[in-house]
């Protein structure tokens, strides 16, 4: 049964009054529909095709809603099945009485991008799809859309588009832009090959005879995760040091990359099952109120009746300023937010969720989402685990077989673990969250008896990512979601040494280095006095044991007790230097190497991929292109790491080797003027590894949500008053 949408009640009409749209448009709907039949073959539903060139020709006359259908570039795997879902969404319109167009965006794929110079355009392929959009929204003069949602930058860059598309169509008094999103089914994960993982295990058993028992036991926890490509990173690293000491060949190296690459993805795509950007970003869009549940999470591509449940309800939504795209986003933002924390949500979503509020017009920053986060606590109820079958591929299986509900079983959670969540906000269900929870079907997370993806009862009562200060930055971010609370143990209130790159590839050459750590002390790149002095405050009940111990004896001993901490610093990987590139590569370096990963936090204003987990702390603002505090630092400073307070200090060097801990750091940027000018002439040198076209200067710092200025100069409304907030129709 279908229903009918009505006709845009908007005085605006380009398509009645100029006769050019009239003449060009038909025939590319036609074209949309005849093709969208033959894809669907015998599952085609509904009567005969009805639609005609002068069918269309009246609809897009008479003001009918013209709704463009959204996908992306079919060479990123979550767009592997646009076609099916835009064929299934294009008849629907249609049925409906609508006008159905598609385009889609491309759509960079961040795991392809890592460690290559596509990484530094990332970031800034979510303002040009944003841009992209509203560029081709407006010409042709489109009322709505229905977004298929990729990963990677995609959905946020979406999200921003419909956004601003709506603030400016109704700055200039026309209709509220309507949008409503479905995202990519969940890719499942690949399995190791039974005869390649005995290989890997044999492998392992060699380097234990070898005396190399930390390559066998890193290559092992690489073996226990659910195949994906961000964990062939991580047999990346690991085969690579097997290399280095001989335990394998390069050829075998080589094989066992390709056994493992082959067997990573399903053929029919879909968003990659770890909690990485592409699912926070469906959580967090469902969170914003903008994802219909039908299509929320799902196995496979949405079938017809899906796909009709979330179209439908345009219906409600068509005309009425309470489901326009930005005002639905500013009335759930503090629930996207709370959603975000609760389910361990991507780094790189500090910055989207910023932008999104800019480009739908509403002044907001980083400080605003900080508040938003700690006004309540927020617990960590999201049980994902890749090495124990708990990925959102799961979570996606529980819901297709009604045992959870996803986003709404995180929302009734948060609200019986006391958590204030906004109930009496639209959705693009055409309902509210109060109305949506009144049926309790399977809406506890009570009801999934076997590997819960979401719990009711919290794992520990904070979860999320955190904005840090101090008094060499504004701020950064670090996922604390991505610690494990001994990790936070191991990395709260201690000095670290800072081990300075001035940039990632030198980074990734040095973090590969099976030798680093025994290169650092023969070196002594940290001096005896500070070493001292750093265990005296990270491990004093050592102190009296250890002070006589000569340099090499006290290294060896504070790095095999994890007393050493090291901060290894990225520099210059800000947006405006270099576009601001995930840091995934070193981290997931310092993750796939056991003893380094008790040792190092790394620090940058680089970001970092939503898969990124341990001590890794980003978007330092100012960057140091934008002569920030990262720009001084150097191999062998201190820093004191405080994440439960949410501070990183510069330490005072001469107090400290008093016992005093004391943190000052204005001198240093006198003392190191000329390092700093050699620095950003390096950087600048650098930066034009990246196209001109493509940088990102004119834009706002991480803080700011990395936007065009001018984006954020004009948002001034107050996400707190300038809504609307009337109770909507079920």
């Amino acid at each position: 049964m279908t229903v009918q949408y009505p006709r845009i009640d908007n005085q605006v009409n380009p398509y009645r009054d100029n006769v050019q749209g009239k003449a060009n448009e038909p025939i590319t709907v036609a074209g949309l529909l005849d093709r969208s039949k033959q894809i669907l073959g015998s599952a085609y539903e509904g009567p005969a095709p009805d639609w005609t060139l002068e069918e269309i020709y009246n609809r897009l006359e008479e003001n009918a809603p013209r709704i463009a259908i959204i996908g992306g570039s079919s060479d990123h795997p979550a767009h592997i099945m646009d076609f099916k879902t835009s064929a299934h969404a294009a008849i629907r319109i249609w049925q409906n009485g609508g006008v159905p167009f598609y385009f889609s965006t491309p759509v960079m794929c961040d795991g392809t991008a890592q460690s290559n110079q596509g990484m530094s355009y990332s970031l800034q392929s979510r303002n040009a799809v944003a841009e992209m959009i509203v560029n081709q929204m407006e010409a042709h003069s489109y009322h709505g859309a229905f977004v298929i949602q990729g990963c990677d930058k995609q959905p946020l860059g979406v999200v921003s588009a419909m956004a601003h598309l709506d603030r400016i169509r109704q700055f200039r008094g026309e209709a509220p832009f309507f949008a409503t999103f479905a995202p990519a089914h969940v890719l499942q994960g690949g399995t190791i090959p039974e005869d390649l993982f005995q290989e890997l295990e044999e492998v392992a058993v060699t380097a234990e005879n070898q005396g190399a028992s930390d390559i066998a036991d890193d290559l092992r926890d690489a073996m226990a995760y659910i195949l994906q490509c961000s964990s062939n990173t991580a047999f990346q690293g690991v085969l690579e040091r097997a290399t280095e000491r001989g335990i394998i060949t390069k050829a075998a190296h080589k094989d066992y990359e390709k056994r493992l690459a082959v067997a990573t993805c399903d053929g029919k795509g879909g968003v990659c099952a770890f909690n990485g950007t592409g699912n926070s970003s469906r959580h967090l869009v469902a969170g914003l109120g903008l994802v219909h549940p039908a299509v929320e999470l799902l196995t496979d591509s949405p079938n017809q009746a899906q796909v009709n449940e979330a179209l439908d309800s345009f219906a409600t939504m068509i005309n009425n300023p309470v489901y326009g795209a930005a005002n639905v986003m500013a009335t759930n933002i503090r629930n996207a937010i709370r959603i975000h924390s609760a389910t361990g949500g991507s780094t790189n979503l500090m910055m989207h969720i910023v932008a999104g509020m800019l480009y739908g017009g509403y002044k907001f920053s980083l400080w605003d989402l900080d508040e938003i986060h700690h006004s309540h606590p927020i617990p960590d109820i999201f049980n994902y685990s890749l090495t124990e079958g708990r990925d959102i591929f799961s979570l996606a299986i529980q819901c297709c077989d009604s045992q959870s509900r996803g986003m709404e079983t995180v929302f009734y959670e948060l609200l019986q673990n006391g958590v204030p969540m906004d109930l009496d906000v639209p959705t693009v269900s055409g309902k509210t969250w109060r109305d949506r929870l009144e049926n309790k079907q399977n809406l506890s997370a009570d009801h999934v008896k076997e590997n819960p993806v979401i719990l009711s009862n919290p794992r520990r009562p904070f979860s999320g990512v955190d904005v840090l200060t101090g008094n060499f930055f504004e701020s950064a971010v670090v996922k604390i979601s991505g610690m494990t609370t001994q990790q936070l143990d191991e990395f709260d209130k201690k000095a670290a040494f800072v081990l300075y790159y001035e940039n990632e590839d030198d980074a990734n050459r040095s973090l590969l280095d099976a030798n680093l750590l025994p290169t650092l002390r023969e070196k002594q790149s940290f001096s005896h006095e500070r070493m001292l002095a750093a265990l005296k405050e990270n491990a004093p009940e050592r102190y009296e044991d250890w002070k006589g111990y000569d340099y090499d004896s006290l290294f060896d001993k504070m790095v095999e007790e994890g007393a050493l901490k090291i901060a290894i610093i990225v520099s210059g990987q800000g947006p405006v230097a270099f576009g601001m590139p995930e840091m995934f590569t070193p981290m997931q370096h310092i993750n796939a190497n056991r003893r380094l990963k008790r040792l190092a936090t790394l620090i940058s204003d680089g970001r970092y991929s939503g898969v990124s987990y341990g001590a890794a702390i980003g978007h330092m603002t100012p960057e140091a292109k934008e002569d920030g505090g990262i720009l001084y630092l150097q191999t062998g400073d201190l820093l004191y790491i405080s994440l439960r307070n949410r501070e990183i200090q510069f330490i005072d060097t001469e107090p400290f080797l008093d016992g005093r801990l004391e943190f000052k750091f204005d001198h240093i940027r006198e003392e190191r003027k000329e390092l700093a000018l050699e620095r950003l002439a390096t950087i600048k040198q650098r930066q034009r590894q990246v196209a001109a076209s493509n940088r990102m200067s004119g834009h706002t710092d991480a803080a700011n949500g990395v936007v065009p200025i001018a984006v954020a100069e004009e948002a001034s409304l107050n996400y707190k008053t300038n809504i609307l907030l009337e109770k909507v129709n079920n």
